[in-house]
C-alpha cells in the first residue's frame, strides 16, 4: 500500500549533523510555532520546557529517543519524519489512521496511528488543547501488536465496530 499523499517525504540525513540539526529545527518551528494546527478544532500546544540549546522539550521528543531525558539521543528515523506529525495530526479523520484514546501515568492521551507506516502521534489532553507530546516509529513487532489490540479494545469500548 501506498503512504497517503498528504504524507510528505522523509527529510533525508546528508553528513552534516549541525545543518541538518538546524534543517530539523525550522522544519518544526514552520509546522507548530509559525503555523497553528489543530486536531479536530482543538489547539494543539508545545512542551517548551525545559528549553535545550534555544530548543522547545517537544521537538526533542520529536528527533531523540531514550527514557531518560538527559541522555536522550537523536534517533535518525524520527528525524526524518519530522514533516509527519502535523499532516497526521491535520488528516486524523483519514481512513489510513487509527485514532484513539488511552491513559498514560494517569494522563489522557490521543494516539494516531499510521499503521502502513508503523508511526505513532501521542497528544496529551491539556485544559483547553492538546499537548503535541512525541511521535516515533513503531518498528517493533510486539509493540505494534500491543498498540492495535489496545486500539481494537478501544472500539469495543466506544461502541464502534471495526
Amino acid at each position: 500500500m501506498n503512504p497517503p499523499e498528504w504524507l510528505p517525504p522523509l527529510f533525508k540525513f546528508k553528513g552534516n549533523w549541525p545543518l541538518y540539526l538546524n534543517a530539523l529545527y525550522e522544519l518544526f518551528k514552520a509546522d507548530f510555532i509559525e503555523a497553528k494546527p489543530q486536531f479536530r478544532g482543538r489547539r494543539i500546544g508545545l512542551k517548551r520546557h525545559p528549553m535545550s540549546e534555544g530548543k522547545e522539550a517537544t521537538f526533542w521528543h520529536l528527533v531523540q529517543e531514550g527514557p531518560v531525558e538527559e541522555s536522550r539521543l537523536p534517533d535518525l528515523k524520527r528525524c526524518e519524519r519530522i514533516r509527519w506529525p502535523r499532516p497526521i495530526i491535520e488528516n486524523s479523520e483519514d481512513s489510513t489512521l487509527r485514532v484513539w484514546m488511552n491513559i498514560r501515568k494517569g494522563e489522557a492521551r490521543v494516539l494516531l496511528f499510521l499503521e502502513e507506516e508503523e508511526y505513532i502521534v501521542v497528544l496529551a489532553e491539556r485544559k483547553g488543547y492538546l499537548l503535541l507530546w512525541t511521535a516515533y516509529l513503531v518498528d517493533k513487532p510486539h509493540r505494534k501488536r500491543k498498540l492495535l489490540k489496545e486500539f481494537e479494545d478501544w472500539q469495543k469500548e466506544q461502541g464502534i465496530k471495526s
